[in-house]
């Protein structure tokens, strides 16, 4: 069994890391003596000075009393409120930012450019959910992330998704995440922030395709719970590893489970897993030599994925700006387009030569190469995993939550009949007494 302690180690080591780069600008702007004007920002500035602080202190708080009432008071009305509170002020009355999804990219940068300072607010939003994930599950999921909460609240009408649907859909979570990371090491974008659905919505502006993206998101929402959350968040997949480690995480009944299924049609995430029966002699040999077909099939598909991966990388690198910039400088040099470009003009205007440029883009192409062949190899490793995963059928008495899936919403506490029974003797007690 895969034990929390290394883990806690590694973000213990990240935190260290962290706290000394407390600055957010490390380097003042320049004091331009001309008539220059700075342009107003369309986002709104990282948190600085006491509210990045303020920030981190009711993440904590609201992880520990998140984490008390999915696991004590089981109590899915408070945890609802909880759940809108941290919507109004992580979402709209913070703009959204920061967010752990995000920092995903921050502490990447971190890893990859000495000359990034990761800021201690932004490494304590990455670190916290991830450390409370390993002890109590998902609990920063269920009452916390403001992303989660703003699909909860206009969940009306859920439908089933088929598990071979879910299953395969969230594959492009993975993929998103290992884009979000190639991305930002390279120095190349911040992916995940750029096309985050909802920030236009706790902004009240963005762009309009973004805005028309996030109003899908919820509208889908409406009756398939938290499709951004099962199938596209890249910090999700991340909690989900974690959750199978954690020690405390949602029981559906407090005692003996009856069977009654009425937990099952309360989860809208089809988190609820069913108990299984002992597989028959002939269908036990024929999923063994499955899974070794499986087995040997693995490597190929990441070796496949890393050579996809690294015949893509001359896309891929074209969404680095010098890539993008040296295009053009070669477009224009030979006639092959009409005008410049304002990034065109820039270059010229700082009298860098085109040889340096095309010597950087180069270099910028090879890397891109070799990180293109990391995230395509990554991709096979997860498909294969997730083809050997179908293929295992596991041992269960109960129904019981998925470990990676539970949201912890606790919604399935008052369907449980053992639970009312828990409660009854509960109240039937606070009166005797």
């Amino acid at each position: 069994m895969v034990r929390p302690r290394p883990i806690l180690v590694a973000l213990a080591a990240l935190l260290v890391v962290g706290v000394a780069a407390l600055g957010l600008e490390r380097f003042p702007p320049p004091e331009f003596e001309t008539d220059y004007v700075r342009p107003t920002t369309t986002a709104p500035n990282p948190p600085q000075g006491v509210w990045e602080y303020v920030d981190a202190g009711v993440l904590a708080v609201t992880l520990v009393l998140a984490t008390v009432l999915v696991l004590r008071t089981r109590n899915r009305k408070l945890i609802f409120t909880l759940m809108l509170f941290c919507l109004a002020y992580f979402g709209f009355f913070r703009d959204g930012c920061v967010c752990p999804i995000g920092a995903i990219q921050n502490v990447t940068l971190t890893a990859f450019d000495p000359g990034y300072a990761i800021p201690l607010a932004v490494l304590i939003f990455f670190a916290l959910p991830l450390v409370f994930t390993l002890f109590f599950g998902r609990v920063f999921c269920g009452a916390v992330c403001p992303l989660g909460a703003i699909q909860d609240a206009v969940l009306i009408h859920p439908v089933r998704v088929p598990r071979w649907l879910e299953s395969g859909l969230r594959l492009i979570a993975y993929l998103y995440l290992g884009a979000g990371v190639l991305f930002a090491a390279m120095g190349a974008m911040f992916i995940i922030c750029r096309y985050d659905p909802f920030v236009g919505f706790f902004r009240l502006s963005g762009n309009w395709e973004i805005l028309v993206f996030g109003g899908c998101l919820l509208l889908i929402g409406m009756f398939v719970g938290r499709p951004y959350c099962r199938f596209l968040c890249p910090y999700g997949v991340i909690l989900r590893q974690l959750s199978r480690l954690s020690r405390w995480r949602v029981t559906i009944t407090p005692t003996d489970c009856i069977q009654c299924r009425l937990c099952e049609d309360a989860c809208p995430f089809g988190a609820i897993r069913k108990p299984t029966e002992p597989w028959p002699d002939k269908e036990y040999k024929v999923a063994r030599r499955r899974l070794a077909f499986l087995l040997v099939l693995l490597p190929v598909l990441i070796g496949a994925g890393g050579w996809g991966g690294y015949e893509l990388r001359q896309w891929l690198a074209l969404v680095h700006p010098e890539v993008r910039l040296a295009q053009r400088i070669y477009l224009e040099e030979n006639a092959l387009v009409e005008g410049t470009t304002d990034a065109s003009d820039a270059f010229r205007a700082l009298g860098r030569s085109s040889d340096e440029l095309y010597a950087a883009a180069t270099q910028l192409r090879d890397r891109f190469g070799l990180g293109g062949t990391l995230l395509g190899a990554f991709v096979g490793c997860v498909i294969g995993g997730k083809l050997l995963t179908l293929s295992v059928k596991r041992r269960r008495a109960d129904y019981e939550p998925d470990p990676a899936s539970c949201l912890a919403c606790g919604r399935c506490y008052a369907y449980c009949p053992k639970e009312h029974e828990r409660l009854k003797r509960g109240r039937e007690g606070l009166i005797r007494h």
